[in-house]
């Protein structure tokens, strides 16, 4: 029997990067959805390759559009996540959520009552409703894995295991972009310069938070909600070569390292495959690496944006919504030339010592409508601020 799956954000690269897997095996899985926000024309070119029936796109100019495109062919096209009970009679087997940024919450909430797994690759939704999220999963009875490389390995190597046999775990960075650029450089970063990652190829977005290392503080805080740990039981390493993805320290003395090559591949076509003895084409163990695991802690004075571990609430919250909602119009700021690289840091920090902001730190998410609300909220106060002082 075909496995029924859906893909929510099948147009950007997670999504793109499973439907290459699944393409490989389609006698095997059944495509019940795919969505976008904009980007019609992938998603109808999509659809016709995998057979797929059920299309959202959110974007109303790219919905109307696919509409007229859509005039001869039998596909159901809906504008919003409201009809997924028309998609889906009964639970699928497998659904994606990959939509990137805090758009993606609503559609994830929505979506877990309609499938027995859920892989989310939504970094936001889990850092800042985690709480909301998780209260469906038990709801529903769906499980859940989470799809970044280095969370889906602390998953998998922790999944006979309970948190109170774990001392500490270790999340691993590459450094990023800038990580041999000279200190005093800094305050002349390009955005040419912060989009080079090294190892990875990602959106400019991700890249730009790679660089300052925000990337890593939502995977910490990821790795608290995930595996319900205390901050003070996780660690960043710096780890330039991105081989080891995860490292876990058992109170047994024990050390469990999972590493594998640099491509989300892996992560994504376990998360679908999961139990199934399928092999992923790969090459063999990569000896160079191994040879050359060169770790060292955070230097703050390159990263200051790790500084934020030191404040961050202990306790969900919808503080995390403020880091996340300042992070994302900052870096924004800055790829529109509006802010230099280095304002970033001092931009956000600023702006979550104000008491406007602090008092967030009590308060935990009632639903995904109050934190949209907040996101909304703290962009526009950061963009009012930013053009009224540059007079635009």
């Amino acid at each position: 029997m075909k496995k029924k799956i859906a893909i929510i954000g099948s147009t950007g690269s997670i999504g793109k990067n499973l439907l290459d897997i699944v393409n490989r095996d389609k006698k095997n899985f059944e495509i019940l959805l795919l969505t976008a926000n904009k980007n019609y024309r992938e998603l109808f070119k999509q659809a016709k390759k995998f057979n797929v029936k059920n299309l959202i796109i959110t974007d109303q100019k790219s919905f109307q559009i696919l509409k007229k495109k859509n005039k001869n062919a039998k596909i159901n096209i809906f504008n919003d996540f409201s009809k997924l009970s028309l998609i889906f009679k009964k639970k699928i087997d497998y659904l994606m959520s990959s939509i990137t940024g805090i758009d993606g919450l609503k559609p994830t909430l929505k979506s877990i009552k309609f499938t027995k797994t859920i892989a989310i690759a939504n970094k936001e939704s889990i850092v800042c409703g985690w709480n909301l999220i998780n209260k469906e999963l038990k709801k529903n009875k769906t499980s859940f894995i989470p799809v970044d490389s280095e969370h889906f390995s602390l998953w998998y190597g922790l999944r006979s295991f309970n948190s109170e046999t774990i001392e500490k775990i270790y999340l691993t960075a590459s450094g990023g972009p800038l990580f041999n650029l000279s200190l005093n450089k800094f305050k002349n970063v390009s955005i040419n310069q912060a989009l080079k990652h090294p190892n990875w190829s990602m959106g400019k977005k991700i890249s730009i938070d790679s660089a300052t290392m925000m990337n890593k503080i939502y995977e910490v805080i990821e790795a608290k909600n995930i595996f319900n740990l205390s901050y003070n039981k996780i660690k960043i390493l710096i780890h330039p070569q991105s081989y080891v993805h995860a490292l876990i320290k058992f109170k047994s003395g024990l050390i469990k390292i999972i590493a594998h090559d640099t491509t989300m591949k892996i992560p994504i076509f376990n998360t679908i495959y999961l139990n199934n003895n399928k092999y992923f084409e790969t090459t063999d163990v990569n000896i160079n690496s191994l040879n050359n695991l060169n770790f060292s802690n955070i230097n703050t004075n390159r990263y200051p944006m790790t500084r934020l571990l030191n404040i961050l609430p202990t306790k969900s919250s919808l503080f995390e919504t403020v880091i996340v909602s300042a992070n994302d119009t900052y870096v924004e700021l800055f790829l529109n030339k509006k802010i230099k690289f280095i304002e970033i840091q001092k931009n956000l920090f600023k702006l979550i010592k104000n008491k406007k902001f602090i008092k967030f730190k009590n308060r935990q998410p009632k639903n995904a409508d109050e934190i949209i609300k907040l996101n909304n909220y703290v962009r526009f106060k950061i963009l009012k601020n930013v053009y009224k002082s540059k007079n635009v």
